[in-house]
């Protein structure tokens, strides 16, 4: 099965202060290396300040939309979506036909590329932007429902306009796990859990046989980054 890691966010993180050390460069690459020599990793990218992005909530048939930097609220996350397009105004546009007519809570926020690292300058000739788009989970969701049958139609069109990058719908919570490292400590916390207060920092995907398999990887995700963090563990729909 496939497995979602989904990390929260620092406060330097969300401040835009954090930069990588050479240290945690070198382990995170060797991380993901052997993660891949493995065989078992699929996917992984980091998400930029919430002051870059906006919170879209769509009810009763009106948009509102809240521009960054905004706080955790329900930070579960029921579907995302990776998309390339020239500006923010243009994935709000897709969010928006994706959502349709239900109900929902949408964060957009760009991805962190190696330019924003300070590693390389962001190629001259590219005036695209990868983002996020996330659809919070909701009671519908977090019970397993079917979703609505207009979103293959609109996942084809992002497809054929050539925005979208991936896409994945992730489970209830009630089967995943919640890791929390504090002070040298490891909690785990069997789902479903309550919705965090912390802004998703970013995501490794990876392919095991059990959640538990998961554990010895996110051990050594929390000794690259020297600090306290917390992870959602959660599979994907196939």
């Amino acid at each position: 099965m496939k497995v979602i890691m989904m990390h929260k966010a620092s406060a330097e993180d969300e401040a835009g202060t954090a930069r990588p050390t050479p240290e945690l460069i070198e382990g995170m690459g060797r991380l993901i290396g052997d993660m891949q020599q493995k065989g078992i990793f699929v996917d992984g990218d980091g998400l930029r300040q919430s002051s870059l992005g906006v919170r879209i909530n769509f009810r009763g048939g009106e948009r509102h939309i809240q521009p960054g930097p905004f706080k955790g609220s329900n930070e579960l996350v029921d579907r995302y979506l990776a998309v390339r397009v020239r500006s923010l105004d243009e994935a709000i546009e897709w969010a928006t036909r994706f959502v349709g007519d239900d109900d929902a809570e949408v964060d957009i926020r760009p991805f962190t590329e190696v330019w924003d690292l300070g590693l390389m300058p962001k190629p001259a000739d590219d005036p695209t932007t990868r983002y996020m788009i996330a659809r919070k989970a909701d009671a519908r969701s977090e019970a397993g429902e079917r979703e609505s049958s207009s979103i293959p139609g609109v996942l084809g069109d992002m497809g054929r306009a050539g925005v979208l990058l991936g896409t994945e719908r992730i489970q209830p919570s009630s089967k995943g796990k919640r890791v929390i490292y504090s002070g040298g400590n490891r909690t785990i916390v069997d789902g479903p859990f309550a919705e965090s207060k912390e802004l998703i920092g970013g995501y490794t995907m990876i392919r095991v046989d059990t959640l538990d398999e998961v554990l010895p990887w996110l051990d050594r995700f929390a000794q690259c980054i020297l600090r306290d963090v917390e992870v959602d563990v959660r599979p994907l729909y196939e």
